[in-house]
């Protein structure tokens, strides 16, 4: 079983979530009440919905881990699971999610912008075979 889907498991028995068809038409998706948290696009890339306020409220610890990629302006974070490490924080952060929702909405004359996939933010693998 890949990290993603052992994530997307544990996802799919919390009260507060339901699998859903994810808006950008990739992956895997789990949505509450308030719309999309999370797309799982890969067996390793997980975009996950915090809310503009959650970003910059924990942004300078979100950037301390090479696992969490912010794009500026999205409301979005895309993670990499590459250790069970990366699938706690991954559930923790859907947590800060699910009360960022509740908490800190965006405005509702604000609109959600699709994921980080849909914006070409993903992480990109360097080709590093020429290098020593």
């Amino acid at each position: 079983m890949t990290l993603a889907a052992r994530a997307l498991a544990q996802l799919a028995t919390w009260p507060d979530l339901n699998q859903a068809v994810p808006s950008c038409g990739l992956g895997q998706a789990v949505s509450s009440s308030q719309g999309e948290i999370a797309h799982f696009h890969s067996e390793r890339d997980v975009d996950l919905r915090l809310t503009t306020h959650a970003i910059r409220h924990f942004a300078k610890n979100l950037k301390r881990t090479g696992a969490i990629r912010i794009v500026p302006g999205s409301q979005w974070v895309t993670l990499r699971l590459d250790a069970a490490s990366d699938v706690d924080l991954l559930l923790t952060l859907v947590s800060v999610a699910l009360q960022a929702q509740q908490s800190w909405p965006d405005p509702a004359d604000r609109p959600v912008f699709g994921c980080n996939d849909q914006r070409g933010a993903g992480f990109v693998s360097a080709d590093t075979s020429g290098m020593l």
